[in-house]
C-alpha cells in the first residue's frame, strides 16, 4: 500500500461492520472493494448495499488483493485466518487486519508467518446496519491499534486515517481488558436502561424512554466530561434511608432489577470510598442488603 492508496480492497465478512469498511474505504481503493462471505444471501445483499463486487472464493481475496479486512465474528476469526494463510504465502504479502476488540494482532501470526503484515483494527463505536451513517460516524471516532511489527501498526494508522478516525494504541496483552472495558460501558449501559424502563413501566409510565431521556443524557455528558465527580443522588448524599427504600420497593414490585441495582450501588459506594468522601459506607452497605 503506497501512502494511503490501495490497490484493490477485500473485505472478508458481510455483517454490519463489513459494510461500514468496504463503503468507507472504498473511495481510497483503485479497483471496487471485493467481498467474501459463506453466506450467499448476507452477501449478495451486502454487495449491494455498498457497490463492492462479489468475490466467487477466499482465494481471489488472498491473491487479489493488497489490504484484507477480516469482519467476521470473534469465534470464526481463526478459521478464517487457517483458510487464508496458505493462499497468502501464494499471492503476496498483503496488509491483513481484523476488527476484533477482544483479540490483538497474535491470532494473525499464522498470515505473518507466511510475510503478511498484520494488525487488529477495533473502531470503539456501534454498528447498527446503516452503512451511510456509520461511515459518517466514523469520523472522529477511536480506533483501537495493535500491529504486529512498527510497519503494520504504521499501516494501521493509514487505514484509519482513511476513515477520518483517530488510531490509539492498544498493547497485545492490554487487549481483553480494554474490550471488557468497552462492554461495561455499552452493553452494560443497554442493560442497566432496560431495567430502569421495566421499573418505570411497573411504576405507571407509558413512555419510559421519554422520561428518563434527559436525565440519562445529562448524566453521560457529565460523566464524560467529569468522570465520577458527575455523580449525584442519594448514594453521593450517604442518604441510606433513600437507598433502603429503593431495595425494598424494587424487592417488592421489580425484584428481578434488584440485584443490578445493589451490585451498581455497591461498585458506586466502593468508588465514594476511594474518594474520601465523607458519608457514612456502613450505613449504605447496610442499607443495600
Amino acid at each position: 500500500m503506497e501512502g494511503i492508496r490501495i490497490q484493490q480492497l477485500g473485505i472478508i465478512g458481510a455483517g454490519r461492520v463489513a459494510q461500514a469498511l468496504a463503503l468507507g474505504l472504498a473511495r481510497h481503493s483503485v479497483e471496487p472493494p471485493l467481498m467474501w462471505g459463506r453466506s450467499l444471501e448476507k452477501l449478495g445483499a451486502a454487495s449491494a448495499a455498498t457497490g463492492s463486487e462479489v468475490a466467487v472464493s477466499i482465494h481471489r481475496i488472498a491473491v487479489d488483493c493488497d489490504v484484507i479486512a477480516i469482519a467476521v465474528s470473534d469465534d470464526a476469526i481463526a478459521g478464517v485466518i487457517d483458510e487464508l494463510a496458505p493462499m497468502v504465502m501464494a499471492g503476496g504479502a498483503p496488509f491483513v487486519f481484523h476488527v476484533s476488540g477482544r483479540s490483538g494482532a497474535a491470532i494473525l501470526e499464522p498470515l505473518r508467518s507466511h510475510g503478511a503484515l498484520t494488525a487488529a483494527i477495533h473502531p470503539a463505536m456501534t454498528f447498527t446496519g446503516h452503512p451511510e451513517r456509520e461511515v459518517a460516524r466514523m469520523t472522529e471516532a477511536r480506533f483501537a491499534i495493535t500491529g504486529s511489527s512498527i510497519e503494520a501498526t504504521a499501516q494501521a494508522r493509514r487505514i484509519v486515517t482513511m476513515l477520518d478516525g483517530m488510531a490509539v494504541e492498544i498493547e497485545e496483552a492490554q487487549r481483553t481488558l480494554y474490550h471488557a472495558a468497552l462492554c461495561h460501558a455499552s452493553n452494560h449501559l443497554v442493560t442497566l436502561l432496560a431495567g430502569a424502563s421495566r421499573a418505570l413501566t411497573q411504576a405507571g409510565v407509558n413512555d419510559p424512554a421519554a422520561l428518563i431521556a434527559s436525565l440519562v443524557r445529562a448524566a453521560l455528558e457529565n460523566s464524560l466530561d467529569r468522570g465520577f465527580y458527575a455523580l449525584s443522588g442519594p448514594l453521593l448524599r450517604g442518604d441510606a434511608r433513600t437507598v433502603a427504600s429503593h431495595v425494598a420497593s424494587l424487592a417488592a414490585d421489580c425484584p428481578e432489577l434488584l440485584p443490578a441495582y445493589r451490585a451498581m450501588a455497591l461498585a458506586t459506594v466502593d468508588e465514594l470510598e476511594r474518594t474520601g468522601a465523607s458519608i457514612d459506607f456502613a450505613a449504605l452497605r447496610n442499607a443495600l442488603g
